[in-house]
């Protein structure tokens, strides 16, 4: 124990620094753990507060995990989640890689700087702000793409209430407000590499694409590995403001832009269903958790070295 003291203290300065995150996990992460028994429970407001409520609550097992499963939703909001993610993923991936190597690989710096920065703001905005802009694109009457389409003879388009084009519309947005901040990961780690690998390359008369092909790539592939797998991890979770804000809560979208999220805030809203929403989050969770303990045994079967644990 005395060890462990000294040890603490002399190291009291670092973990002064990570006190405010730490603090902020135990409230917003760990202390509402103790919630999800009501995920089989039937909530009901009691008098005496929200632990009288809990506990007093009838005990219904599974029952709203089975009003989840059940609903006539179940099959579309499931699909929507997982393949808007694994598209999110996939083309977050490589765009954002792509974005990181022509940065690094532009020769005035201070044009790098004006670009990285550009292409990071999305990342602060809300998904109200980016709500409206996205509508004085769409809009019917007022848009700019409406504008566009008569202006070279064709018929304006019901953006809000047309289905087609909305798979299109949201991955488009989302990797463009994400694509940012990832490519500003990559692009550190980039900087990172040992310039000697460029020199030798290039004194073997590798071109630009080689360079980025047998050095870049090789050498950002655990990290990329890395956050492939945290990305996994949260295959059942969807980014609620994109598909709420951006198509305005529209009914006629619901079949592409209805997912988990979405349709537990809506049952919550509608029908205060604690039970059911806390049976949501709780699957989401879990799911998540067992697709980063499979894909980091997979990896690590490939590349121990790869693997986070």
């Amino acid at each position: 124990m005395s060890a462990f003291i000294k040890k603490v203290i002399r190291n009291r300065f670092m973990l002064l620094m990570i006190l405010p995150g730490t603090i902020w996990f135990l409230i917003f992460a760990y202390m509402p753990m103790f919630g999800t028994v009501l995920a089989f429970k039937d909530f009901r407001i009691h008098p005496d507060g929200f632990f009288a409520s809990v506990f007093s609550s009838k005990w219904v097992g599974l029952k709203n995990f089975e009003y989840l499963f059940t609903t006539n939703d179940a099959y579309i909001i499931t699909r929507n989640t997982i393949l808007y993610n694994l598209a999110f993923i996939i083309l977050g991936l490589i765009i954002a890689v792509g974005f990181a190597i022509m940065l690094n690989e532009l020769v005035n710096k201070r044009m790098a700087k004006v670009y990285q920065t550009g292409m990071f703001l999305p990342h602060f905005l809300s998904w109200v702000i980016i709500s409206y802009f996205a509508f004085t694109f769409l809009s019917v009457d007022k848009g700019t793409l409406n504008h566009m389409i008569t202006f070279f003879g064709g018929d304006p388009i019901s953006w809000y209430s047309e289905v087609k084009y909305w798979p299109f519309i949201i991955i488009f947005v989302g990797i463009w407000k994400g694509v940012g901040y990832n490519s500003v990961i990559y692009l550190a780690a980039i900087t990172g590499i040992d310039k000697s690998y460029y020199e030798a390359a290039v004194i073997d008369g590798a071109t630009k694409w080689k360079q980025a092909r047998y050095i870049t790539i090789p050498l950002l592939k655990p990290l990329m590995i890395i956050l492939t797998i945290l990305a996994i991890g949260g295959i059942f979770r969807s980014d609620f403001g994109l598909f709420y804000q951006l198509p305005k809560d529209s009914g006629a979208l619901y079949p592409v832009t209805n997912v988990i999220d979405t349709f537990v805030y809506r049952g919550l809203i509608n029908m205060g269903d604690i039970g059911m929403s806390t049976a949501a989050g709780l699957y989401q969770s879990l799911v998540g958790l067992v697709l980063i303990l499979i894909a980091n045994y997979i990896v690590r079967k490939i590349e121990k070295d790869h693997a986070i644990f």
